[in-house]
């Protein structure tokens, strides 16, 4: 008997093979491969990157094949593959690993971005005999030979050595932005490298599509959007892997995209916040293309008519080369920005600032309305719920239970929001007074005053609910809010541009920088000898506008931030949830020495939930967010509340 008991256990056997799995699932204590035996009916298919079935307790998880070991020996009794779903490799070795570094970076979970990168499978696609067409390449000027260091840009490329850069596109010269794109892409895909545009929103894609076209003919490219649908997303997927085309274009999913030979990742206008992934880990566009350019060792180029400070940063530290026109092809190139507050216009009149639509306005429209259209910017979209007395400013009250009154449409009678009383024939408690008007104006109320106003041409309204993508070249007056403005051929005569001091009057970090995103965008629209007028009080971004100077005013940013710590010259990172008190105070103390923490602030309940800032160099970022992701999966195995992690968010405070 003491002679068995001494006998040690036999060792498992060895397998002659054992496949490492991606699992689907977001809990953070499962971010981990996961190895399972490969039978004999799957040992000819299963390869890495193919999606399988694996059995995890009860359930039958869908996951991916990340490695295999032949002649392996397992620490204990490994169950067998369920199913092989496909052939078929859709996660290639490299996306994997940008995942990877995308989960450390936002202290995330890998299948989180893997399922991003990856569309839904379309069974039947992957029957089809996918062909492979080339781009048909026009043998013209590149007008990115024009700007300052862009023919040692395109040359770098042509030679395939890598370059990043930082460029404020101009409007009016040569082509429009998607030209400045096709342009760029050129010298790469003349030596048969291939190129990965990535745009904010299903707008710009569209108008880039429709560009391709034209310039390298339909279908040369691969286009991924959510929108298309599942079977044309998962063909254009395989296109796109498949080395079919040499041009894949998306938005902020296809950043991620795995296409063979890839030299150049083309993101544009980084500012937007399209770009910024809605789910966890709420990645950027810009920051993927980062990663995968130092990762892969590929090229990358930001472009945009503004400037964001992250790209300035780059610039800044030399890591990118900045691309900008000389200021005498600027000048000529772009339209006229006037101020209604310069001091010539306050002289003749002193109201200026305090009028919605100043008389310089007035008198530029009227006088571009004479051969083009004329394009209007407003805050923000519909009608304004709050009123207020035109004489005295007095907040319009309900006479019976003071709630707010307003206007459900333009020729609506005035009623109250609280109680529902109708007032056909309202005055003013204060004054007296029966004119009214909304205390905040949007693009449909806008667009029916000027209706009035200039009654002799037609008033179009694009609004995020009702966007509009192009209008004719005639005399029209175009209101719309930022984001959806129409384009029109040649130019509009001259735009407007309102309520400056509401959109820079909101509280947060980063408005100054996305208002003045919004102005450029909107004054990139108007012709080359046409007229950009900003109305309201003097601001910084006003005069950047007018100096046509983004990375002016993105430079003076960047310096005030990192004089303040304040992010993008520092890293950040929101903890918020039920579990957010009991991560920060569990931090190790020598990660705890590395942050600067803000909070909490109590979040609105019940039940209550705790909120914190925290501000961390970049030096020190890997280490804080890989802490932070081993922190909450720690919590997880422990089954404590949960915690939300949010890594360099777009607005902090």
């Amino acid at each position: 008997m003491q002679q068995d008991a001494l006998i040690s256990a036999p060792e498992p056997a060895r397998l002659k093979r054992v496949a490492r799995v991606l699992i689907d699932s977001s809990v953070p204590h499962l971010d981990r491969l996961f190895d399972y035996e490969v039978p004999a009916s799957m040992m000819d298919d299963v390869a890495v990157g193919v999606r399988v079935k694996v059995p995890f307790g009860a359930q039958q998880l869908a996951g991916f094949v990340i490695e295999l070991h032949d002649d392996y020996t397992p620490t204990m009794k490994l169950r067998p593959l369920s199913k092989l779903v496909s052939n078929k490799v859709v996660l290639h070795p490299q996306v994997f690993r940008a995942a990877e570094l995308v989960a450390s970076r936002y202290a995330g979970t890998v299948w989180d971005v893997v399922r991003l990168a990856v569309p839904t499978r379309a069974a039947k696609v992957e029957k089809e005999e996918l062909a492979t067409i080339l781009p048909i390449l026009p043998s013209a000027p590149n007008q990115l030979e024009h700007y300052e260091q862009g023919a040692q840009v395109l040359q770098d490329w042509a030679d395939g050595e890598v370059h990043r850069t930082v460029a404020t596109w101009v409007p009016n010269f040569y082509e429009s932005w998607p030209g400045f794109l096709s342009d760029a892409a050129r010298p790469v895909l003349e030596r048969g490298g291939r190129v990965l545009m990535i745009v904010p929103d299903a707008r710009d894609l569209n108008r880039l599509c429709a560009h391709l076209d034209l310039a390298f003919g339909a279908q040369s490219y691969a286009r991924l959007h959510a929108d298309d649908g599942p079977t044309p997303r998962y063909r254009n997927f395989l296109q796109a892997i498949g080395g079919h085309v040499q041009v894949v274009v998306g938005t902020r999913s296809a950043a991620l995209c795995h296409v063979p030979g890839l030299e150049l990742i083309i993101v544009w206008q980084d500012a937007d916040q399209s770009h910024r992934e809605q789910r966890a880990p709420y990645q950027h566009s810009r920051e993927v293309a980062l990663l995968r350019s130092a990762h892969e060792n590929i090229s990358v180029l930001l472009a945009a008519p503004s400037r964001s400070v992250e790209a300035q940063r780059l610039v800044a530290t030399g890591w990118a080369t900045e691309l900008k026109l000389p200021r005498d092809a600027l000048r000529s190139h772009t339209a006229r920005v006037v101020a209604t507050t310069n001091d010539f216009e306050l002289e003749r009149d002193p109201v200026l600032a305090r009028a919605r639509i100043p008389s310089l306005a007035w008198r530029e429209a009227s006088a571009a309305l004479e051969t083009g259209p004329v394009l209007v910017q407003v805050a923000r979209t519909g009608f304004m719920p709050a009123l207020a007395c035109q004489d005295c400013r007095t907040l319009a009250r309900c006479s019976v239970c003071q709630g707010p009154l307003h206007l459900a449409g333009g020729h609506a009678a005035v009623s109250c929001k609280w109680c529902g009383e109708q007032f056909r024939s309202y005055r003013c408690a204060n004054c007296g007074s029966a004119r009214i008007r909304a205390v905040s104006i949007g693009a449909e109320r806008t667009a029916e005053e000027l209706g009035l106003a200039f009654s002799r041409v037609p008033v179009v309204s694009s609004t995020g609910a009702k966007p509009i993508d192009e209008i004719p070249p005639k005399p029209a007056l175009v209101v719309a809010t930022p984001g959806v403005e129409p384009t029109v051929e040649g130019g509009y005569a001259a735009v407007l541009l309102l309520d400056a001091d509401k959109m820079l009057a909101h509280d947060s970090l980063r408005n100054a920088e996305e208002t003045l995103s919004r102005w450029f965008n909107a004054a990139s629209l108007a012709s080359n000898n046409g007229v950009v007028v900003l109305t309201g009080n003097p601001s910084v971004a006003g005069a950047a506008l007018v100096r046509w100077d983004p990375a002016g005013f993105a430079e003076r940013e960047l310096i005030e931030r990192r004089e303040i710590g304040l992010p993008p010259a520092v890293r950040s990172a929101i903890i918020s949830g039920l579990g957010a008190e009991r991560m920060i105070a569990t931090l190790e103390p020598s990660i705890r020495n590395l942050l600067h923490v803000h909070g909490p602030s109590i979040l609105d309940g019940p039940p209550i939930e705790h909120r914190y800032v925290l501000f961390f160099s970049y030096a020190d970022g890997q280490m804080v967010t890989e802490a932070l992701r081993a922190q909450r999966a720690r919590m997880s195995a422990g089954k404590e509340p949960v915690v939300n992690i949010a890594v360099d968010p777009d607005q902090v405070l």
